[in-house]
Order: C-alpha cells, then structure tokens, then sequence
C-alpha cells in the first residue's frame, strides 16, 4: 500500500511538472510572439501582421469607429445623467425641459402644403400629412437635442482615452510639404486623373493654409487602372522633382484635365526645367518604380479608392470633408499639448 501511495504521488507530481513546463513554454511563446505552432515551428505575430497588415488595420479602423459611436452615445447619456441629478429631475424631465419645450409649433397648413408639394410620393396629401409633421418635429427635435449636448460637452473637461488604429506608413520618396517635425502629419493617396481628388483640392488647401507650422502634408501616388493617363502623371512629378520643383508640378497636375505625356512635357517647360532632362527622365520610366511601390503600399494598406487620407497614421473612413478632416487633426494637435507642470 506504502508503495502505492508513493506511485501514486510521483505521478501526480510529473503531471503537475508537466503542467508547470507547458505553462511555462506558453508564457515563453506570448512574450516571444508566437501565435502558433505547426510540428514545433512556431508561427509569430510579427509575420501574422506583416502578411495580414491591411486586413488587420481595416478591421481594427472599423471596430474602432463602432466603439467611438457607442462611446460618443455613453458618454452623453452621463452627461444627460449628470445634469438631470444636478436639477433635481429625470432625464426624461430635463429632456423636456431643454429639449421638447423649445421645439418650434407645428407649420401652418398652407406651409404644409407647399412642403408637400416637393415630396416625390403618389400618395394624397392627406395621407401623408402626419409623416410630414412627424418628419418634421424628429428634425427640429434632433437639432435642439444635439445643440444641448454640445453645450454640456462644452462645460465639460472631455478626454477620450481609447487610442486609435494607426497604419505604419512608408515615408520613403514620399515628398512633403511643410515641417518635418509638425505635431500633424496628412497623408493623401490620389491619382491626378480621378476627378474626385480634383473636387477636394481646395479643402485641403484650406487645411494647409489653417494649420501652417503645424501641419505636414504628404501626397502619395495611387494611380487607378481605369485612368489612362494617370501613371506617368505620377511620373512627371517625380521628374519635376529631381528638379526640384516636384510641388510645383504636383499644383498644376492637380488642377489640370490635360494629363497626356505631350502636356506634361509643356507644363515642364512652364516651368522653366531642363526639358531635355526632364522628356529623358518622363520617356525613359525611371520613375515609374516609385510610383508603383506607392500604389502597392495602398493596396497593402486596404485603400480602396481616391482620394483616401490618414492623419497621424488614422484612417478617414467615408468622405473626407473638410470638417471631418479638420475633426482629426484638432484631436492630434490636442494629444500633443504640452501638459502643465
């Protein structure tokens, strides 16, 4: 029986070590950054990243963006909390207070009518008549709502602490135009023949002119296969740029229909380049490998179409307007403030 016992133990005890030894290994693979292990090759997060970088950012901008909206919802509801126990009433109560009680009277029937009149609908005017009113009164309610919201985030001292996705982005022969050392850096992926990045063209020159020292722009080319014109586009900047005149050249493409090769050896000349140099270097493709390893780096990156921006590495996700690009770089120059001693 004494021996029995003494098995026994000196089983249990080789399966606690085994134990120990496996815990050990997994602890060993976590900081080492294994993430599997395949007939003992281990599998590392490094090389998972690097092979699934652009399907893991667009995942990770993605559920970001949908906890920012549920965040944003959270912390109101706070705020509305935080002001109702203030005043003594329910939220309910504070929202008809501040809310409900300034709506405007519903519009006269004749306003009605004439409102009625620009909806695309078969219906009668009759049957329609209440959705008018309600559609109405949910606008001038929303709006009222909205405005009270920004006036407790005003009084208040707000500071998110999620930290956004960031995509490593390549700066290599990436040109730049402003400090080297701005607190901001805006990314642009375009092609100069995608009329869409035409059309944003003097939002992000009002962008530029705002945040002047403070603000670095990159342009990064990603001529789209359905433009004709647009690879040696791209090109001739680079050509310009060995010129020294590559924004000079990137200005004028960025404005311009005529993209054709003989028109881009004519802006050349406008600009006072070398033309010999310059129609050599266009003719000759030694430029084209730049342009293609940036189109590559968007593609890797998940850019699915032009213009696509990324603040400090923080992708745009939907349109870039002037107010949502202005959105990001306010919250980057705040992260960079300077904290009081």
């Amino acid at each position: 029986m004494k021996a029995l016992y003494s098995t026994s133990f000196f089983i249990i005890g080789l399966m606690y070590a085994g134990a120990a030894v496996q815990a050990a290994e997994k602890a060993s693979d976590a900081r080492s950054g294994a993430l599997a292990d395949i007939d003992g090759v281990k599998l590392t997060r490094t090389e998972f990243e690097e092979r699934y970088r652009a399907r893991l950012f667009q995942a990770r901008n993605n559920y970001h963006e949908s906890e920012r909206k549920a965040m944003d919802e959270f912390i109101e509801q706070y705020l509305l909390e935080r002001a109702a126990k203030k005043e003594g009433l329910t939220v309910e109560k504070l929202l008809e207070k501040h809310v409900s009680s300034k709506v405007a009277a519903d519009p006269s029937e004749e306003a009605l009518k004439v409102y009625f009149e620009g909806v695309d609908t078969q219906e009668s005017y009759e049957s329609v008549k209440g959705k008018i009113v309600d559609a109405l009164r949910q606008r001038r309610t929303g709006k009222i709502k909205a405005a009270y919201l920004l006036s407790l985030k005003t009084e208040s001292n707000i500071m998110l602490m999620m930290a956004p996705p960031r995509a490593n982005l390549s700066m290599k022969d990436a040109p730049v135009r402003g400090p080297q050392n701005a607190p901001v850096t805006l990314v642009e992926y375009a092609d100069y023949e995608c009329p869409y990045c035409v059309q944003i063209q003097p939002v992000l020159q009002k962008i530029e002119a705002e945040y002047k020292g403070k603000l670095a722009f990159v342009y990064k080319d990603a001529p789209l296969p359905m433009h004709a014109n647009a690879q040696k586009a791209a090109e001739a900047t680079h050509c310009a740029a060995a010129q020294g005149k590559y924004w000079e050249m990137h200005d004028i493409l960025a404005t311009k229909k005529a993209l054709e090769v003989s028109s881009l050896k004519e802006y050349a000349r406008g600009l006072k380049l070398d033309g010999a140099a310059f129609d050599k270097c266009l003719d000759s493709d030694s430029k084209a490998d730049i342009v293609k390893n940036s189109l590559n780096e968007a593609q890797t990156m998940g850019v699915q179409g032009t213009p696509s921006f990324f603040v400090n590495g923080r992708a745009i996700n939907g349109a870039a307007t002037y107010e949502r690009i202005k959105e990001l770089i306010e919250e980057e120059l705040s992260m960079n403030v300077p904290q009081k001693k």
